[in-house]
């Protein structure tokens, strides 16, 4: 199997079923978590130098940073449904949640030195919008945009429609070339609607050092350190994927395959 495609696993006594660290993946900046929790189940980590965006993927949980009490957020059934709610702590603090109902979280973590305070993240503050045209058409949740505070992470959320490719063209952020193109490193945990389905991710760079062609089935998270990154949802599947992303710059600056970038000149 594929070193960039990464499968979850049972949980674990905390409800773990991702961990993604730097060094597990071979990387600098990002890391990323799942965690399925039981209603009434807590769970509590320390920052240390990394702030972290822990998303709601489904369920209800009482929120805490920092020393705050945020009190309960969430409260959609499922990623595929819209207004994720989502906890910003910033590092050198403990974050903590204590599950109201049955939860799926994701912990989305990057270097950082604890500049900005704790805050909730709401869905009023969760821009939204629709890219592309045809099947190429998906549907974009913002919810950690280089547009609001953080030090490093990116966060989103993309809907894909059956049929429908996203990431497309395909697009690349590996090199740290700005105002051109920006370095990010990039994770995609990936959902499908029905959850039998699977997806089809490619991830190549200019000279086929890299080329890779993936099926990720539901809960699987595909590693993009490097190279183009285009995903497809087959007919009768729609896809939710959220996307990590991280690197020296605060700042998203892609550069398209020059072989399809006709459909966007």
């Amino acid at each position: 199997m594929s070193n960039l495609l990464v499968k979850p696993s049972k949980p674990d006594a905390s409800g773990r079923i991702h961990s993604v660290t730097p060094t597990s993946a071979g990387w600098t900046y990002v890391g990323f978590e799942v965690y399925q929790l039981k209603s009434g189940q807590n769970l509590a980590q320390r920052t240390e130098d990394r702030e972290a965006c822990i998303v709601m993927l489904s369920g209800k949980a009482r929120g805490s940073a920092a020393g705050q009490d945020f009190g309960v957020i969430g409260g959609r059934s499922s990623p595929f449904e819209p207004d994720p709610w989502s906890l910003y702590a910033p590092a050198r603090s403990e974050w903590a949640l204590t599950a109201e109902t049955d939860c799926e979280i994701a912990v989305c973590t990057a270097p950082g030195e604890g500049k900005l305070p704790a805050r909730v993240i709401g869905p009023d503050q969760v821009g939204q919008e629709t890219r592309g045209n045809g099947t190429n058409t998906r549907h974009v949740r913002n919810i950690l945009p280089e547009t609001e505070p953080a030090e490093s992470l990116l966060v989103v959320e993309v809907i894909t429609p059956s049929g429908h490719w996203s990431s497309y063209p395909p697009h690349k952020h590996d090199r740290d070339a700005l105002p051109n193109e920006s370095f990010l490193e990039e994770t995609y945990y990936h959902r499908l609607n029905p959850p039998s389905g699977f997806a089809l991710q490619r991830v190549y760079t200019d000279d086929r050092s890299l080329d890779e062609t993936l099926a990720a089935s539901n809960g699987d998270v595909v590693l993009v350190p490097k190279g183009y990154h285009p995903v497809g949802a087959p007919h009768g599947y729609e896809l939710y994927y959220l996307n990590v992303m991280a690197g020296p710059k605060r700042v998203w600056k892609f550069h398209n395959d020059p072989d399809h970038a006709w459909m966007v000149a």
